[in-house]
């Protein structure tokens, strides 16, 4: 994952400015990590990815009060929508490793049961890919930094 940035934040500066400034840390997290994130060869680019969109809603959450309403709410259904595919591609990653790394310990009898489980979800995590795919296309992912970027403008001028 991309080193997370501290973002400098001091008594001096007002509610509105700190939300523009973690936001625009946060949303250039999930930008830093969006390459690759469709290879099937290093699940660990989608986790990162998901991370940084969770750091980001978050920070949107907190700092809603900052941000007109409807901009912000625009901004927010667009990154839960990225986090929702990012994770439902994640979980299959996730249940994937755990049988991986469990078939072997399994009993002679049921590793077949287990490598069709696996099979199964293999499935699944392409499908998955496949419906995360247009979440994180150049252009979609451009036109979510640029809504972003306005959001964070508007919080400084409030």
């Amino acid at each position: 994952m991309a080193a997370a940035r501290k973002v400098k934040l001091d008594c001096e500066g007002s509610f509105s400015e700190a939300a523009a400034r973690v936001v625009g840390v946060r949303s250039k997290e999930v930008f830093a990590n969006s390459d690759g994130v469709l290879d099937l060869g290093d699940v660990e680019r989608v986790h990162d990815m998901r991370v940084a969109t969770r750091r980001l809603r978050a920070a949107l959450e907190i700092f809603a009060p900052c941000f007109p309403r409807k901009r912000h709410r625009k901004a927010l259904k667009k990154v839960k929508a990225l986090a929702d595919a990012l994770g439902e591609r994640r979980d299959a990653d996730v249940e994937i490793a755990l049988l991986e790394g469990l078939v072997d310990e399994a009993a002679e009898a049921d590793r077949g049961a287990v490598r069709d489980l696996i099979a199964e979800l293999r499935t699944h995590q392409a499908d998955a890919n496949e419906a995360l795919a247009p979440y994180v296309a150049p252009k979609r992912l451009k036109k979510l930094r640029r809504r972003l970027k306005k959001l964070a403008k508007k919080a400084c001028s409030r």
